[in-house]
């Protein structure tokens, strides 16, 4: 006995293979289209620093803010009372365990993919000049609708505990679902 075929059902699978057609690489992913490139950036102590300073990161857009405007970042940097210097995920600042820090004993440019797994998402992580440390983002909708996590990788040149203020240098990779930290477009 033949069954009707559904016109929803042939809609389905050819919106299918259209995804997989535009899927230009192994990953199942769309093409990697942004360059990775390293930035350096600065970033104050959340406490003992004017509160124009800013404090947190957001690997989304590439930008430092201020977290008395907003709690769209990934990490804060801050120097605790007994003058550790640290970074915080989001959970470890009450806003849930979404992004994560994971401190690696890599070089910076040792560092070629993120890993998956391992990363502190809800305590305070202790860094000094040197720290190179790969850091997950809070999570991210694409633009082909898939919630991912975008990844960073930083490593610390300076903190400055004077002027309470951290230097380092990133490289994110903002294409959505690939992990590949190195310069260039990513191809994982």
């Amino acid at each position: 006995m033949r069954f009707p075929r559904s016109p929803c059902a042939a809609l389905g699978a050819l919106a299918a293979l259209a995804a997989l057609a535009a899927c230009g690489n192994s990953t199942g992913l769309p093409p990697a289209r942004l360059d990775n490139v390293v930035d350096t950036v600065s970033l104050y102590a959340l406490d003992g620093t004017p509160l124009t300073a800013p404090s947190a990161y957001d690997i989304e857009f590439l930008r430092t803010v201020r977290t008395d405007i907003t709690t769209a970042y990934d990490f804060i940097f801050n120097i605790d009372a007994a003058d550790r210097a640290l970074l915080l995920p989001t959970g470890a600042v009450g806003l849930g365990k979404q992004s994560g820090i994971r401190v690696e004993s890599t070089s910076f440019d040792g560092i070629t993919d993120a890993p998956t797994t391992g990363y502190v998402d809800s305590t305070a992580v202790a860094i000094d000049s040197g720290t190179v440390a790969v850091v997950r983002s809070r999570p991210t909708q694409c633009s082909f609708g898939a919630i991912v996590f975008l990844y960073a990788k930083i490593e610390v040149l300076k903190i400055d505990r004077v002027a309470r203020r951290l230097n380092f240098r990133i490289l994110a990779d903002l294409n959505c679902g690939y992990r590949q930290l190195q310069p260039g477009i990513p191809s994982r």
